[in-house]
C-alpha cells in the first residue's frame, strides 16, 4: 500500500482481492494486509502472496495468482 504501488494499481487490486475472498467464501480463511514501502517502487505495483513477492502485478495476473494460490490447491 505504498504510495508509488497505490498509484501504480494497488488501489483496483485491493478491490480485485477483496472481491475475489468474497466470491471464493475465503474472507474468513485468509488474513489480508496492507504494507508500507518495499523499496521496489519501480517494480510496482508489488504484491505479496504467502511470502513471495510479485512485480508489475495488473488486476487480470492477480486474479491468476489468487486462483493458484488459493483456489487451484483445493483442486487437488
Amino acid at each position: 500500500m505504498g504510495s508509488s504501488c497505490f498509484a501504480r494499481g494497488n488501489r483496483k487490486n485491493l478491490a480485485v482481492v477483496e472481491q475475489f475472498l468474497a466470491a471464493h467464501g475465503l474472507k474468513a480463511e485468509i488474513r489480508l494486509a496492507g504494507s508500507r514501502c518495499a523499496d521496489d517502487c519501480q517494480k510496482g505495483p508489488n504484491v505479496i502472496i504467502n511470502g513471495v513477492t510479485h512485480h508489475g502485478v495488473d488486476s487480470g495476473a492477480l486474479i491468476d495468482l489468487l486462483n493458484a494460490e488459493f483456489v487451484a490447491p483445493k483442486r487437488k
